[in-house]
């Protein structure tokens, strides 16, 4: 995968993020791009918004999806790299491919995912990570419940 790819699809992932900050959310957006490079599915991270903490970007991104055959040759793109119950998403429906904006703020599963035959494509994008720090800096308590470390 190409660099400008990779970006062009992040910016999906990004709009995403700056939709879930609208509303009041966590700035964490995801999609999930088809082997064949079509979108099948964007989403973003709305635990405060729907009160659910399942709902995940790339959870909200793969349940957007729809039923897909099968997995195999797609890519997640998230904007921030994915914490351990969306790292075993793509591992448990076989997602190829993860593109990560940036994993300054958190370090998720994408070494274990790699060391599983995920390929890693990340980014270190500086808006992402200006987008996360801002967040968490303002909203600490928030960001420290989502992550799992209230």
């Amino acid at each position: 995968m190409d660099d400008a790819q990779a970006r062009r699809w992040l910016a999906t992932a990004v709009a995403e993020a700056r939709a879930g900050l609208a509303e009041g959310g966590i700035p964490i957006g995801a999609a999930l791009y088809g082997a064949d490079g079509s979108l099948l599915g964007r989403g973003r991270n709305r635990r405060v918004q729907d009160g659910d903490p399942s709902v995940h970007a790339e959870t909200s991104a793969f349940r957007a999806a729809g039923r897909q055959r099968s997995y195999r040759g797609t890519t997640m793109v998230t904007t921030l790299s994915p914490c351990w119950y969306c790292s075993g998403l793509v591992r448990q429906f076989g997602i190829s491919r993860v593109v990560i904006g940036e994993a300054r703020t958190f370090h998720g599963g994408h070494d274990w995912l790699a060391e599983h035959g995920v390929e890693i494509v990340l980014l270190d994008d500086p808006g992402c990570a200006a987008m996360m720090r801002d967040f968490v800096e303002g909203h600490p308590a928030l960001w420290s419940e989502d992550i799992g470390d209230a």
